[in-house]
């Protein structure tokens, strides 16, 4: 649905480009939502599961909180607290570096692991929305989203 429909804009946009990056925000708000549903069921949000693949993605080499941030997608939440929940569950484990006691590691647990290794295998929420698009769309779309940023 096109996005002015979408968002009942009565007035046409200024310009397509504020067009687009309306259009880009609220589909990005629409792609949160939707892995939200697929990962309330594992009483986690978005939050909690870019934390646990930028950790299994860190190849069991430790992380700072600082260096986790600069890697979270969404960059506004009290990354202490996510943190948190997450060695509650013990899918994360927090401890003192070793070389320097004021700094602390990170590092995803083996139940954190099992646990995204389930949700990899039940994709249906992203296999749904990455149908919509072909191989050459998906390409098409990731080097003007890179283009945005950089």
């Amino acid at each position: 649905m096109d996005i002015s429909k979408e968002i009942k804009q009565n007035k046409p946009f200024i310009s397509e480009k504020m067009k687009a990056i309306i259009n880009l925000m609220f589909t990005g708000s629409y792609v949160i939502e939707q892995a939200n549903l697929r990962l309330k069921p594992y009483k986690l949000n978005d939050q909690h599961y870019n934390i646990l693949r930028i950790l299994r993605g860190s190849a069991e080499i430790p992380l700072s909180p600082g260096e986790l941030k600069k890697r979270l997608i969404n960059k506004r939440g009290d990354l202490t607290r996510l943190v948190d929940k997450l060695v509650k569950r013990s899918l994360v484990h927090r401890c003192t570096n070793a070389e320097c006691r004021r700094l602390v590691d990170i590092t995803i647990t083996e139940k954190g692991l099992a646990l995204l290794k389930e949700l990899d295998t039940n994709t249906e929420g992203e296999v749904a929305l990455a149908k919509k698009l072909s191989e050459e769309e998906a390409k098409q779309l990731n080097a003007l989203l890179d283009k945005i940023r950089t």
